[in-house]
């Protein structure tokens, strides 16, 4: 298995570990075997090992929060311009009907409606720049 040379005492000795199992191993030792135990003092990894305290959410941290009312809104799903809207306040709208027409990373990307409902407030115009998440149309 492995060869190595140890000096002790001024002594030089060829130890070669032919097997090693657990924590018995048979070494030669300038020639002659033995079976040692191999007693391990310090089972330390070289590889660092995370340690941190674990996570306390605060009370009603981590839970989903219902909007009240049947009002809603919509955002605007990434940054870009308002180049068409074809909605106006008081449309009745229904799910899937596309409300307005912006511009984002060079295309032409259609806002639809997720929910059916009367036009409340159109907060944008043909031209703005909106940034993800910015309201867009308020529903009622």
């Amino acid at each position: 298995m492995k060869k190595f040379k140890f000096t002790i005492r001024g002594q030089e000795y060829d130890v070669e570990i032919k097997d090693f199992e657990g924590s018995n191993a048979k070494i030669e030792v300038n020639g002659t075997s033995y079976d040692v135990d191999v007693h391990v003092a310090d089972k330390s990894s070289k590889t660092p090992r995370l340690v941190r305290k674990p996570v306390v959410n605060k009370p009603g941290e981590g839970s989903i929060k219902k909007s009240g009312g049947g009002a809603s809104t919509v955002k605007a799903p990434l940054p870009g311009s308002i180049i068409k809207i074809n909605i106006a306040v008081g449309d009745s709208i229904n799910p899937g009907d596309t409300l307005l027409v912006m511009e984002a990373m060079k295309m032409e990307n259609n806002v639809l409606a997720e929910k059916g409902g009367t036009v409340k407030a159109i907060k944008v115009a043909v031209g703005d720049s909106v940034l993800q998440d910015d309201v867009l149309i308020e529903i009622a």
